[in-house]
């Protein structure tokens, strides 16, 4: 049950191809966003459809098939955990960010009408 504490499992579509970065110590880094979509009826009966984005990160081979695999609107299913970290802005300003490390992606082949 211990590897259950901290995972994310999402499907959605990618909203741009990933950003690719490789570190000074030449790990590859991925950066991408991915949007999932709940629909539901409201008091009125009326369709309503949110959208939610979420900031991914992947590293090393699974950055590689980021790169190689995934484009803008591409529909994925991914396994992650959930990481909280914090940095400070050029302006010395305290920043806080939340993003989901990929640690598995499976394509499934569908596009956004876009």
């Amino acid at each position: 049950m211990s590897t259950l504490r901290n995972k994310v499992m999402l499907i959605g579509h990618l909203g741009k191809v990933p950003e690719m970065i490789t570190t000074d110590k030449g790990k590859k880094l991925a950066r991408f966003s991915l949007a999932t979509n709940e629909t539901y009826r409201n008091a009125s009966g009326d369709k309503i459809t949110e959208t939610q984005w979420h900031n991914l990160v992947a590293w090393d081979k699974t950055a590689e098939l980021a790169e190689k695999f995934l484009n803008k609107g591409s529909e994925v299913a991914i396994e992650g955990k959930l990481i909280n970290r914090n940095y400070t802005d050029k302006e010395g300003n305290k920043k806080y960010i939340s993003e989901i490390q990929v640690n598995e992606i499976v394509l499934l082949g569908g596009k956004s009408a876009a």
